[in-house]
């Protein structure tokens, strides 16, 4: 198993992202589905500032849009054997974790990651989903995003690729930090485990060892 979970973009371990991969000329496909509320130029522009960000890696990339396979879950297992790592972006969770559910990506993820098949890399959205639950993170993004072609279902249940919640932009000049803080209130009053990772910070799970680096 192989995880980079970061706060904002590539943080500033982005080499570490790199050596999980350890592949020359590997092929990325960046999931750009917590942005489907955002307008088209927009969404357009953050999908190729992504492709340059990757490319300093030396890791090839493009789109992969889970909303072409709502309903047809086995064409999408046949196209992400065709890359070496999927790159979540920020954006709305809720809306993220729709995708997935609607694509079941949700449900192909999980044995291709935790049998290296995959590397799972993301930010905030992208690391958010890879946690149990998304209690919580309601706080912060709205749970009622719904553009055409979703379901309006909330979905709550993340991925378990980790079994703690994660608060990203903790402590951050960020847009989000504030509402993050009542995040983590939100965990502690309710038991949760978790972790709070600032920008700059990602969590480098390999194996079954996390490891906090930035």
């Amino acid at each position: 198993m192989k995880m980079y979970l970061s706060s904002y973009h590539l943080g500033n371990n982005p080499e570490r992202l790199k050596e999980l991969v350890n592949k020359e000329n590997a092929k990325a496909a960046i999931i750009l589905n917590a942005a489907d509320n955002s307008e088209d130029e927009r969404r357009a522009s953050y999908v190729a500032s992504q492709i340059e960000e990757l490319a300093t890696l030396g890791i090839d990339s493009e789109e992969l849009d889970l909303r072409d396979y709502f309903s047809d879950s086995q064409e999408l297992g046949a196209t992400l054997s065709n890359y070496d790592l999927v790159w979540v972006v920020g954006g709305n969770s809720f809306l993220l974790l729709r995708a997935m559910k609607q694509s079941g990506f949700d449900k192909l993820i999980v044995p291709l990651v935790e049998n290296d098949i995959l590397v799972y890399a993301g930010f905030s959205a992208g690391a958010v989903v890879a946690t149990p639950t998304l209690h919580g993170i309601e706080l912060v993004d709205d749970k009622d995003t719904v553009p055409e072609s979703y379901s309006k279902e909330v979905v709550w249940t993340g991925l378990h690729l980790v079994g703690k919640s994660i608060a990203p932009h903790y402590k951050s000049n960020h847009p989000e930090s504030e509402a993050v803080n009542k995040v983590v209130k939100y965990f502690l009053e309710n038991g949760m485990d978790y972790w709070t990772l600032s920008d700059g910070q990602a969590l480098v799970v390999q194996d079954t060892t996390a490891t906090l680096v930035g």
